[in-house]
């Protein structure tokens, strides 16, 4: 009886440092910059307070009054990771991945990706707040789960053909009907109509609105990254509703890999959220369509992705992290004014 007692007593003591260790971890001072590392950066504005949340332990948060000189916290954003997290996704930690928010019916919502490099048994998250600026998020459990796709026993491919990571709310303005858009290689980037809770809704089964590559079209280079993934290098979708159709950005290829790294932003529009979504030349983006937004330059950046898009102040501003060509690679925030061509296209600003 003693041993059992000595066991528990340790367990109690190992639990409740493990429960404890983010806060001790974080608590330190903040500090300034105007090259922010942010890797998969999401912005939002309250007030005369600029907003950054970003990949990170617990998600990475910053704030700005004018998105040139950035205040970056090291509180994240979730102090205490879920437990439904840890056992939905097994092992996933604290690290938390590609946040979006959204301020929808009087509300902040954020969703996050729970999941492990190059597996697909993933799961998106949800917090809920009514103000960015006291932190306090309230966990709102789970919006989707991913299965992890592999064979069975007798050689069965079983599980999900999708990655839950990776989401972007977009609110159908027609309905005042949220939907979320997700997905990372497999078969690609999902879309799912949401509830009112902003959890996917009775009923309603995700589908595919672009992929890297068409369905028949077979690559002959291998994933570089992860054996599990395959090839159909698409992920990180956003759309932004501009005049009269939603634009699906996406980012292609391979993230990562520091300098080595080839990420590159495609974009395609639809006058609905539903789709279809057709690049410049009128390719469905389902079918491996796509028309180039943004790639590396080589001088400044090796690459770029991982993108969004926002309406600041009366301009259309366009986010990213670049991978540094002149620091190694570092993942460092991109941003760039947005204007629009006379058959209401996308361009960066020069």
């Amino acid at each position: 009886m003693k041993n059992v007692l000595l066991t528990l007593t340790f367990a109690v003591v190992f639990q409740t440092a493990i429960a404890q260790e983010p806060r001790r971890r974080f608590n330190r001072e903040a500090y300034t910059t105007e090259t922010p590392m942010a890797h998969d950066p999401v912005m939002a504005k309250e007030g005369d307070t600029y907003y950054l949340y970003a990949t990170g332990m617990g998600i990475q948060q910053m704030t700005s009054k004018d998105r040139k000189t950035w205040t970056v916290s090291h509180q994240p954003v979730m102090t205490v990771i879920p437990g439904w997290t840890t056992d939905s996704v097994p092992g996933f930690g604290s690290h938390v991945w590609a946040p979006d928010i959204i301020h929808w019916h009087g509300q902040w919502w954020m969703a996050y990706s729970c999941s492990t490099f190059g597996k697909n048994g993933s799961a998106i998250g949800l917090l809920s707040s009514r103000s960015l600026g006291r932190n306090m998020w309230k966990d709102e459990g789970c919006i989707v789960t991913s299965h992890e796709r592999k064979r069975d026993a007798n050689g069965r491919m079983i599980g999900d053909n999708w990655n839950a990571i990776d989401p972007n709310f977009v609110i159908d303005d027609a309905t005042d009907t949220p939907w979320l858009v997700w997905g990372s290689f497999w078969d690609g980037i999902q879309l799912a109509r949401l509830d009112s809770t902003m959890h996917i809704a009775k009923g309603e089964q995700s589908r595919t609105i672009a992929r890297r590559y068409d369905p028949n079209y077979k690559p002959t280079e291998l994933n570089p990254t992860s054996k599990f993934a395959g090839t159909n290098a698409i992920e990180a979708p956003f759309i932004f509703k501009h005049g009269g159709y939603y634009y699906l950005f996406v980012s292609w290829d391979y993230c990562c890999r520091g300098a080595k790294s080839n990420y590159r932003v495609a974009v395609g529009r639809s006058k609905t959220v539903t789709g279809p979504y057709l690049d410049r030349n009128g390719k469905d983006m389902a079918n491996g369509g796509g028309t180039l937004f943004l790639e590396g330059d080589k001088k400044e950046w090796e690459a770029a992705g991982h993108c969004a898009v926002y309406t600041f102040d009366g301009e259309d501003v366009f986010i990213c992290h670049g991978y540094s060509a002149t620091q190694n690679g570092a993942a460092l925030l991109i941003q760039r004014p947005i204007v629009w061509t006379s058959d209401e296209w996308p361009e960066l600003k020069p």
